[in-house]
């Protein structure tokens, strides 16, 4: 799973604002520290489909400090977003991966849309085609 670092600021308006130092495009509110963190991970996803539709590596989290808020990926988006970014490492565009899955593009297009629930053996199948493996474990 990713962890992302947060930095809640209080606004002068008695909001709190919300940045993380890794993606500086995802940014949120919240009348209270419980719904700024809901907002994040919306925030922090918003940002990422950015990054998917410049075709940008997504960067990894920082390690957070003591103490610090941070927002936890669902396993499924830790997937998609790590997918991406061997796609972009290895040069391998949605078109060469439907061919290697032998999928047709919306397949691939739904693949790394972070909103749509695939099913994990089609991402399992599209590790694999890049030569790589998921691991799963339990904390």
């Amino acid at each position: 799973m990713l962890i992302y670092p947060v930095i809640l600021t209080p606004d002068d308006n008695g909001t709190l604002l919300v940045g993380f130092p890794d993606i500086p495009e995802a940014n949120s509110v919240g009348d209270d520290e419980q719904e700024a963190l809901l907002n994040a991970e919306d925030a922090l996803e918003a940002a990422f489909e950015i990054y998917f539709d410049e075709k940008r590596p997504i960067p990894m989290p920082s390690k957070l400090k003591k103490g610090q808020q941070s927002v936890t990926l669902p396993a499924l988006v830790t997937a998609k977003v790590l997918l991406m970014n061997e796609m972009l490492e290895q040069k391998v565009r949605k078109a060469e991966l439907a061919r290697r899955l032998d999928v047709r593009m919306p397949q691939v297009d739904r693949l790394l849309d972070l909103q749509h629930s695939t099913k994990l053996e089609f991402i399992e199948s599209a590790y694999r085609e890049l030569g790589k493996r998921i691991s799963i474990s339990m904390l």
